[in-house]
């Protein structure tokens, strides 16, 4: 039996378990079979608390189909709420390791409750061998692709994991149920990629949806959101703070257009449960 506990950030939802004195599982199945919606618990992803080597917490995610990411903006920030909840740690800084390199969490607490965190993300990476994308040059600004007849402009980003993201008109009309599984896997990016569309409403907001490497069709992505922020910025059209509207509710990303992104949103816990396969 495990214990675990369902929590959420903006809508994009995970399982968390303390796998810190757990044997080794074979986490990618236990990941498909947990995230299954109608045979599991359900989520978009599961996300392990283990002791880290270069700071007091290491996180590891899975997605869905058992694939691991090296980094979620929604899932850290769960991640801190549960060392706050279980009392791993208070307001401050907390320094969490990721596949992504070292994060730092700025925890707000109220005593033993929970107020907000802010995510230090890290500077983005936009050179094409670091996203990665099969593509010359120095930085990918508005790529022309053409997905069944649709004529993107993509504009390749790593927040520590890979993002292609593309403005359109109308966020709400773009087919990304249909469009995002064939970007995800488009030769152009030999690790996949997660696939963000979004729609700027003014320089200090703008509307995404994405598609997810691993997870499909999500209600937010806080790595998604900050690559969305860096790509408006370098194309000059948004400013250093925006809120990003995604179908789960909002964040919002500051980036001075040099140095590391924040993010900051909600993280709510919705229930604990024991799993018992």
């Amino acid at each position: 039996m495990l214990s675990f506990t369902k929590m959420h950030g903006t809508g994009n939802d995970f399982v968390l378990l303390d796998a810190r004195a757990l044997p080794e599982h074979d986490w990618p199945a236990l990941a498909r079979a947990m995230c299954d919606r109608h045979f599991g618990v359900g989520a978009d992803g599961m996300i392990l608390i283990l002791h880290g080597e270069r700071a007091p917490f290491r996180m590891r995610i899975f997605n869905p189909d058992g694939s691991e990411a090296e980094m979620c903006g929604n899932g850290i920030r769960c991640f801190a709420r549960y060392l706050v909840e279980h009392g791993l740690a208070g307001a401050g800084t907390v320094q969490v390791e990721t596949l992504a390199g070292l994060k730092r969490l700025d925890i707000d607490t109220d005593g033993r409750t929970f107020r907000s965190v802010a995510v230090g993300m890290g500077a983005p990476r936009l050179r094409p061998e670091e996203i990665p994308v099969l593509l010359p040059g120095d930085r990918i600004l508005e790529h022309p692709l053409t997905i069944d007849g649709w004529d993107l402009r993509i504009t390749a980003v790593s927040m520590g994991n890979p993002h292609a993201v593309a403005f359109v008109d109308d966020v709400t009309q773009f087919p990304l149920e249909w469009i995002g599984p064939q970007v995800e896997h488009h030769p152009l990016f030999p690790a996949r990629v997660n696939f963000e569309v979004a729609t700027i409403r003014s320089p200090r907001q703008v509307a995404m949806r994405v598609w997810e490497r691993g997870a499909g069709l999500t209600l937010a992505c806080g790595t998604g959101a900050c690559a969305t922020v860096v790509a408006g910025r370098l194309l000059g059209r948004l400013e250093p703070e925006v809120e990003v509207h995604v179908p789960g509710g909002v964040l919002t990303i500051r980036w001075d257009g040099e140095g590391e992104v924040v993010l900051r949103g909600p993280a709510e816990t919705v229930f604990e449960g024991t799993w018992l396969r």
